[in-house]
């Protein structure tokens, strides 16, 4: 006669980590993304755009995607309480425009050629995508805040290829 191997409780709460922040960081790194940048204008009509690699699609229909922004990021209280953004994929000839967007203190709009949409949203040109939402809702978890957009228009740019980030590291060339 054999015996079906005990399975252990099912428990209501995560158990404590075993690994630090770093390992947590390294491991992450080993999920390849594309690199976006995402834009929206304060009340007063500033410019705001920061880099993120945090970019997902949530439903087909409605056209929803989301993104999320650290809670300590100065932009937070306008992509919080703004009425729209954008999120542009990168293409791979737009490196040092990511590694602008990334920067602190500078001013990241600098030499940026960029339009306005029919909602004020500063449009990006040369993206390989992008996509102009209605900022629907946002999620707080941890250190971060999820945020999820209904997504108004979307655009591609035919023959683009994204950039990459894989490891700490910029992809322009394919395979990784």
């Amino acid at each position: 006669m054999t015996s079906s191997p005990q399975v252990p409780a099912a428990s209501s709460q995560a158990a404590a980590p075993s690994f630090n922040t770093s390992d947590f960081r390294a491991a992450l790194g080993m999920f390849a993304t594309g690199v976006t940048i995402v834009t929206a204008r304060t009340a007063a009509g500033d410019l705001v755009g920061l880099t993120a690699s945090s970019f997902n699609s949530v439903s087909l229909a409605p056209p929803l995607v989301l993104w999320s922004l650290s809670r300590a990021a100065a932009s937070l209280e306008v992509f919080s309480a703004g009425s729209h953004y954008a999120i542009h994929v990168l293409d791979v000839s737009q490196k040092e425009l990511a590694l602008q967007f990334a920067s602190k203190n500078i001013d990241r709009w600098q030499g940026v050629d960029y339009s306005l949409s029919s909602n004020g949203v500063p449009l990006l040109a040369h993206c390989a995508a992008s996509f102009e939402c209605f900022n629907r809702s946002r999620y707080e978890e941890g250190d971060h805040v999820i945020f999820v957009g209904e997504v108004e228009h979307c655009m591609t740019h035919a023959g683009s290829s994204p950039l990459l980030y894989h490891g700490g590291k910029f992809y322009t060339e394919h395979p990784l």
